[in-house]
């Protein structure tokens, strides 16, 4: 096998299993909160403060991180960040009262960047001809470990409680961190390549980069709006699950169920979306899949039954995986090589950014309106951003064209 090919591997089974122990444990933290003694009246606030404490963190660290990855060593980066997501997802289990759980989740946001730092690891190595198919697997690998999360993630809160479940996902992260330390080697082949770079290494590479390119600033807004959206219903979907099935009873399990379709549907579609990206352009497949995500998570306003939503969770998931590789690329594709620790780090921060204000939102949304109004405004803002990335690649065709015309 090539060495890049191996390398993405071992990190398809790292972000895998990173991904598995988040969804172990984060999706089932508004029901965690009953145990900690938080009344049903006020649970959707507080699910949504402690979903967007950890991405408030997240968002001012990932370009600290991003930075340091270029500077002393992605795969050093990846270590740190799986280490010490073991410990915390572990103090989770000990946690005894709604502002304890805040910390823990701050804590965790400071801490995080394993998933980013892999990726970055993988856009170093692969070649450019395989760089949308790599990035779509890293993706998938992702979802793959979105779907055995919540479902081993249910089954250990139904056998043995939440708190342990929080331990069992330390360790599996912790078993990540030690595959990577293994068998990842961070070689030449990640810093430079060759000749071609040397005037590159000379050049000095800063954040101020990141603000005088346009592509890069378009898409690091996509990301946060799209993270907006998404988080806007995750601190109150197992709730809503729950209620869809008629109580409280099993609601571990069901959700846990549920939530893998997203991940299942992920596996499917992601390598298939970087494929297309490579032969149909990632702008259309970028527009394409968020048109087309908005539209169906729409419909769950009228989702009366587990089962159906179920199945539109399923068809959502399908095009929700063509949105974040075809994103990575793109921004792989408009910044420097010696740039791409820290493009990575501001995706994250993007993404982070997104991420606490999407539960905030959700939350005193679903206070005011209810859940199926927040499945629509997350539609909307979907099929709005499609709209917008249409607009913006038409106007940059046009430019390019008028430019070509004037030479």
């Amino acid at each position: 096998m090539q060495s890049w090919k191996r390398t993405m591997w071992i990190l398809w089974f790292g972000v895998l299993l990173c991904s598995s122990s988040y969804t172990m444990s984060v999706p089932f933290l508004p029901l965690f909160l009953f145990d900690l003694g938080v009344k049903e009246s006020s649970v959707n606030l507080w699910a949504g403060i402690v979903h967007s404490s950890a991405f408030l963190v997240g968002a001012v660290m990932a370009p600290l991180w991003g930075m340091l990855a270029d500077k002393y060593g992605k795969r050093k980066m990846v270590i740190r960040a799986g280490l010490s997501l073991a410990i915390i997802y572990a103090l989770i289990s000990f946690v005894q009262t709604p502002w304890q759980l805040v910390g823990v989740r701050m804590l965790h946001g400071f801490v995080g960047g394993f998933v980013p730092a892999s990726m970055s690891i993988v856009a170093s190595v692969a070649p450019k001809e395989k760089l949308g198919w790599s990035l779509g697997m890293m993706q998938a690998g992702t979802m793959t470990g979105g779907i055995l999360g919540p479902l081993f993630g249910g089954l250990l809160a139904e056998a043995f409680g939440l708190r342990r479940s929080f331990v069992v996902a330390g360790i599996i992260i912790a078993a990540a961190t030690i595959a990577v330390m293994i068998w990842v080697k961070e070689g030449k082949a990640e810093q430079a390549d060759g000749a071609t770079t040397g005037k590159k290494q000379a050049e000095p590479v800063t954040y101020r980069m990141a603000f005088r390119n346009r592509a890069l600033l378009s898409m690091l807004l996509l990301l946060a709006t799209f993270q907006l959206s998404v988080n806007m219903i995750q601190p109150l979907i197992t709730l809503h699950i729950a209620k869809l099935q008629g109580g409280l009873q099993g609601a571990e399990l069901s959700a846990g169920f549920v939530l893998s379709l997203i991940g299942i549907a992920g596996i499917l579609a992601s390598p298939i979306w970087g494929r297309l990206g490579e032969r149909k352009g990632y702008y259309r497949i970028l527009v394409f899949c968020l048109l087309s995500a908005g539209l169906v998570v729409s419909m769950q306003f009228f989702v009366q039954g587990l089962w159906l939503f179920a199945i539109v969770q399923f068809i959502f998931g399908l095009f929700m995986a063509g949105i974040a590789p075809s994103v990575n690329t793109l921004v792989v594709q408009s910044t420097d090589e010696q740039f791409r620790g820290r493009s990575f780090g501001l995706t994250t921060s993007a993404n982070q950014f997104g991420s606490m204000l999407g539960p905030l939102i959700g939350g005193l949304l679903g206070l005011a309106v209810g859940i199926h109004w927040i499945f629509v405004a997350t539609g909307m803002i979907m099929f709005a951003a499609g709209i917008s990335v249409w607009l913006m690649r038409k106007r940059e065709l046009g430019q390019a064209k008028t430019g070509l015309r004037g030479l």
